[in-house]
């Protein structure tokens, strides 16, 4: 359920005074869910430790996400730490659903960045998050040694620090440039301006091509029509099978209608088709393909 205005805020002050939960009874509460499916234990473990979802949502504001959404997300992934802790490793239940919080954000957050999908491997996801911070970084250690980074000595030295490919660091810098723009938007920004989509190359044939197509098909179908006309009825049963359908049959199965060997019905199919090729001679060589 989405939270708005003023409920939204009471509803976080609420999750903010949560109880906090010594080892011995988040442990509690963990196995009362995992060994009994106890909703309530369940409630109060996830609960316990949304002040801990919204402090890590609210990182994330900068994203240009609203809040609430953002605190839900985490809330999501408090539920699949819960579901997936195990509390007998000794891990306190906060360390192992940290990750959990954070790659649910870090997914909606991602998901949401543009209309174009912006990455979804782990390499992706790093850049995403830290190509600012690590161009920041390494443009701060060139001036400290008296060096001037050009864009492409940048991009290779965050590939490096990072982990990943050239490839995926000019990728994503493209795609944090800017963000999405609607093809409806005026080019000049006023009411008269051409729209962007209008600027768009149209790949459909234009009527002069299809009028054009249609007359050809004709033509070709007129020929083949008179070459399949000078073969015997079984020939052209054949040819109408093996080459003219939309599902071909086999040799075996055109011999077993026929009564004939399967070698039998290759020798009246190739007899065929040069009495057809022969035909066509001198029509152009469209229909050839069909005969191959």
């Amino acid at each position: 359920m989405a939270l708005d205005g003023g409920t939204s805020r009471q509803f976080t002050r609420t999750l903010m005074r949560a109880e906090l939960l010594d080892a011995e009874t988040e442990r509690a509460l963990a196995i009362a869910w995992r060994d009994h499916r106890d909703e309530a234990a369940l409630h109060r473990l996830v609960t316990a430790y949304m002040r801990l979802a919204i402090s890590m949502a609210s990182k994330y504001r900068k994203y240009g996400a609203p809040v609430n959404d953002l605190i839900q997300e985490a809330g999501l992934g408090l539920m699949k730490a819960a579901e997936k802790f195990d509390p007998d490793r000794g891990v306190r239940f906060s360390t192992y659903a940290m990750w959990w919080v954070k790659a649910s954000i870090q997914d909606f957050v991602m998901r949401n960045w543009s209309m174009v999908r912006t990455g979804s491997t782990g390499s992706q996801k790093a850049l995403f998050f830290n190509l600012r911070r690590v161009e920041a970084q390494l443009q701060r250690e060139a001036e400290e040694m008296g060096e001037t980074l050009d864009g492409h000595q940048l991009r290779e030295r965050v590939a490096q620090q990072i982990g990943v490919s050239l490839a995926d660091v000019e990728m994503m810098t493209g795609r944090l440039s800017g963000g999405d723009m609607s093809l409806n938007a005026r080019q000049s920004g006023e009411d008269e301006g051409r729209e962007w989509i209008e600027t768009l190359m149209d790949d459909a044939p234009g009527a002069d091509e299809t009028v054009a197509e249609r007359r050809d098909q004709t033509t070709l179908r007129g020929w083949l029509a008179e070459a399949l006309s000078r073969l015997t009825e079984r020939e052209q049963m054949i040819v109408r099978a093996r080459k003219l359908s939309d599902a071909p049959r086999t040799l075996d199965s055109l011999g077993e209608e026929l009564n004939l060997s399967k070698e039998r019905v290759r020798q009246i199919e190739a007899v065929a088709l040069g009495k057809m090729r022969r035909t066509l001679e001198g029509q152009g060589a469209g229909l050839y393909a069909l005969l191959g």
